[in-house]
């Protein structure tokens, strides 16, 4: 299984950017899929999740600015991003438990990590 982010780059405080990630391989079905980000120094800490049925959580930092999305039969995460600010600077990691067959275990499985700098 292998999950391929995309969407980073550089842009002004205030602006917006879309984050994509697509599970690819051998998948039955994907459960949980999310977004943690890892600045320079820091922990990785989860920006937001969602789970097969829609259900979403988000970091409080990130509430009312960023939204996560999905589409299941394509097995791919969005994170719309809006009103950045400089503080979002940071390496963002996608994830996905997938199972691999029906019989298997949900595991999780990582992205690259695609950079987002805020700056003006």
């Amino acid at each position: 299984v292998q999950l391929q982010a995309s969407g980073g780059g550089l842009v002004q405080p205030g602006g917006s950017l879309r984050l994509s990630c697509a599970a690819s391989g051998s998948i039955f079905s994907t459960n949980d899929m999310g977004w943690y980000r890892q600045a320079p120094g820091k922990q990785r800490d989860l920006v937001a999740g969602i789970t097969s049925g829609g259900s979403t959580n988000y970091a409080d930092s990130v509430k009312g600015r960023f939204t996560i999305s999905r589409d299941n039969a394509k097995n791919t995460v969005y994170l719309q991003m809006s009103s950045l600010k400089p503080e979002d600077t940071a390496v963002y990691y996608c994830y996905a438990d997938v199972q691999r067959s029906r019989w298997g275990r949900s595991l999780p499985y990582w992205g690259q990590g695609t950079q987002v700098t805020v700056s003006s």
